[in-house]
């Protein structure tokens, strides 16, 4: 007797239902790549936290040696003395030296803005003096000199970055500041010299050292004007005129770690800074340096003066010129004026700053004759 249900055609043609277990298996597939995923996205999550604070420690790292670099270079500059690249790496990199360009990079920013200075690579004494020779071959008026190659002496100073009519207001008399300077300052004591107050934002008095600057600055002219390079015996001669004989003494302010130098010890001082440099010439000119010799002893060598690499990059040629000019022009200007009876007349006090412009280029071109040569801006 047959048995009800579906024939046998019926049951090979209907398709296979899954079981239990197998209904399951891809659900728990779904769950395992989504589980898989999330701990990808925790993981990537984790790699990128860690890498944000790897950058944060490694800006923070360059930030701190910064602000080292910052104290080096402005405890170096009180002293007027260069800062070395191998000194750079010992006290602020260490063993990281090739993050140097990074660290100076935001020094740089630091010191413009909060000190409006910067470091200044000194430029190595080798390539001035080849664009020296450049310049009194007349190579460079022909047309046929190549730029110096003037490679880096890998030593820096800092130098002001602010504009000359900042500087010029800033020296300028307020009177308010001249009354508070008077009410301060200390009384006068037999043994100290007192210095002038000038009511100025600059302290001329006690910042920088005026009757010191006042000497170099007056050796460096009288340099340049000698075709950048001024005989020893000429240059004591100089000084002698100017009441500077080699017994004299050049008196320092308070803040200096000497109260007076002798002239040749200022000079060696000079040398030291960077400021000057000596020469051996003659035969066998071995281009010796170091203290100023007080004659031309050492079985008759003889010795000349030129400008140190700091002076090149500090105050350059031409600014020497136009101070020279512009000093000898102004006390010109002022004599005529105290003889002429139109000084309070507006047309003639216009027709005089005309001359007087006039007369401080022709002197400049004068200085330029006298240097042999070119005069070059900071360095």
């Amino acid at each position: 007797m047959a048995r009800s249900g579906p024939s046998r055609s019926r049951r090979a043609t209907q398709p296979l239902q899954p079981s239990q277990s197998q209904r399951s298996r891809p659900a728990r597939d779904d769950e395992d790549d989504e589980s898989n995923e999330e701990e990808v996205g925790e993981e990537n999550e984790e790699n990128d936290l860690d890498g944000d604070l790897r950058q944060d420690r490694g800006e923070s790292e360059v930030s701190r040696k910064a602000n080292d670099l910052v104290r080096l270079a402005l405890s170096t500059e009180h002293k007027r003395a260069a800062l070395r690249r191998d000194e750079i790496n010992k006290k602020v990199l260490g063993s990281n030296t090739r993050s140097f360009t990074a660290v100076l990079e935001q020094a740089q920013m630091i010191l413009r803005k909060t000190f409006g200075m910067e470091l200044v690579e000194l430029r190595s004494r080798a390539g001035l003096e080849q664009e020296d020779n450049a310049n009194a071959d007349g190579e460079e008026r022909t047309g046929l000199k190549k730029k110096a190659a003037a490679a880096g002496s890998k030593t820096y100073i800092l130098r002001s970055v602010l504009s000359a009519t900042i500087i010029e207001q800033a020296g300028l008399t307020d009177a308010d500041i001249l009354e508070e300077e008077a009410v301060d300052m200390p009384e006068g004591d037999d043994d100290e010299e007192v210095y002038r107050t000038y009511g100025s934002i600059i302290s001329w008095s006690h910042s920088d050292q005026l009757q010191a600057i006042g000497i170099l600055y007056t050796i460096l002219a009288l340099i340049l004007v000698n075709g950048k390079a001024l005989d020893d015996l000429a240059l004591r001669a100089y000084l002698k005129k100017l009441r500077l004989p080699q017994n004299a003494s050049v008196n320092f302010t308070t803040i200096s770690t000497h109260k007076s130098l002798s002239i040749d010890s200022y000079l060696t001082q000079l040398i030291r800074q960077g400021y000057l440099d000596r020469h051996r010439v003659g035969d066998n000119a071995q281009k010796k340096r170091g203290r100023a010799a007080q004659t031309q002893g050492e079985e008759g060598a003889a010795y000349e003066w030129r400008w140190g690499t700091r002076a090149q990059s500090e105050v350059g040629e031409l600014g020497v010129a136009r101070f020279v000019a512009e000093f000898m022009i102004e006390r010109m200007m002022e004599e005529e004026a105290e003889d002429s009876e139109e000084e309070g007349d507006e047309r003639a006090a216009k027709k005089r700053a005309e001359e007087n412009r006039k007369k401080v280029e022709a002197m400049m071109k004068a200085i330029q004759r006298e240097s042999n040569g070119t005069l070059s801006d900071v360095k």
